[in-house]
């Protein structure tokens, strides 16, 4: 265990699209030794995600996008198959979801619930996401979806079968760390 942790230096590396922070501190082990390291912090801000479900149907809504880091760490095409997500950009985890639900899937939807908290990348990301789900029908789809034109999100709306999604998973189409936790939190839930 460690304690009185103190920040000695923070220095900017980085603040191009997000901030890449260099960070000198110091801290107490367990026998009194004072310990200082330097590591470097990516902050994206937190987010939110969520993943729509029909019971009837037995479906899910999930979207593919491009997505460069993973094209430059061999994805052949760079598409990923997600669930949807956004930044909070100074939204509470709600407002955020519900907004970024519309603008990427087209659908308005309307009783979500938080199932959980989670840090992706603890060793060198500062978010947290925060993790949503919500039942869907043909009637909450009030646009086509897509993404922000003038974000150039590009995102295609999927609509698959949940025993589909889960073989998604197991067939590697599927990769993403959110959306692989919420199709396994329906599983373990019962939804379907």
């Amino acid at each position: 265990m460690i304690q009185d942790i103190k920040l000695l230096k923070t220095e900017i590396l980085s603040d191009n699209w997000y901030t890449l922070r260099k960070i000198t501190f110091q801290y107490k082990k367990r026998n009194g030794e004072i310990i200082t390291q330097v590591r470097e912090a990516y902050d994206r801000g937190n987010g939110a995600t969520i993943l729509l479900y029909n019971q009837e149907k037995k479906s899910v809504i999930l979207t593919r996008q491009f997505r460069l880091p993973t094209y430059t760490n061999g994805n052949e095409t760079g598409m990923m198959i997600e669930a949807c997500a956004g930044l909070l950009d100074q939204e509470n985890p709600e407002d955020c979801i519900r907004r970024e639900t519309e603008e990427e899937t087209g659908y308005q939807v309307n009783n979500i619930e938080k199932v959980f908290e989670a840090y992706m990348s603890p060793g060198s990301v500062t978010e947290i996401l925060y993790f949503f789900i919500a039942a869907y029908s043909k009637e909450m789809k009030v646009s086509e979806g897509g993404g922000v034109a003038h974000e150039e999100e590009n995102i295609e709306v999927m609509e698959i079968s949940f025993d589909q999604a889960l073989e998604m998973i197991y067939s590697g189409e599927i990769k993403d760390a959110k959306t692989i936790m919420l199709i396994q939190y329906l599983k373990l839930k019962g939804i379907f």
